[in-house]
């Protein structure tokens, strides 16, 4: 369990929470244009934003830029795909028989994809994107 808690998730939480604003104004500013392009776009700015935050900041890395970027954006990826995919299903289980309109539960669903994608992306630019040299040998 100690591996998995350090001093890296105050640091990734305060990028997050930076992220999480950009990314949700992003995301509800653009909700006219449907589900998957709105949360895309958002992502992407926030990933840009993320990710040079986060290699320097947080994670310190010490791999090359375009190693990184590219280790960087397959997590993303990754994380988004698998976190707004699980939302609507699970999502529409929960909400729908709640009469909330279709609105607010598309809105919910953002929501939950984004906590689940958080989670997610965590480990994943710890232990993939940004690992250290000491927990590669691990």
């Amino acid at each position: 369990m100690a591996k998995l808690i350090d001093t890296s998730i105050p640091k990734f939480l305060l990028v997050g929470v930076g992220n999480t604003l950009l990314s949700m104004v992003l995301m509800f500013l653009l909700e006219g244009l449907g589900y998957w392009p709105s949360t895309a776009i958002a992502y992407v700015a926030g990933a840009v934003m993320s990710f040079f935050l986060n290699r320097h900041f947080t994670f310190r890395s010490q791999e090359t830029l375009l190693r990184s970027a590219v280790k960087f954006a397959i997590n993303v990826a990754v994380c988004y795909v698998v976190a707004y995919a699980l939302a609507q299903p699970i999502a529409g289980w929960v909400l729908g028989n709640t009469g909330l309109s279709l609105l607010w539960q598309e809105r919910l669903t953002k929501l939950g994809g984004m906590a689940l994608y958080t989670v997610l992306n965590y480990f994943g630019q710890r232990f993939f994107a940004f690992q250290k040299k000491r927990e590669a040998a691990d």
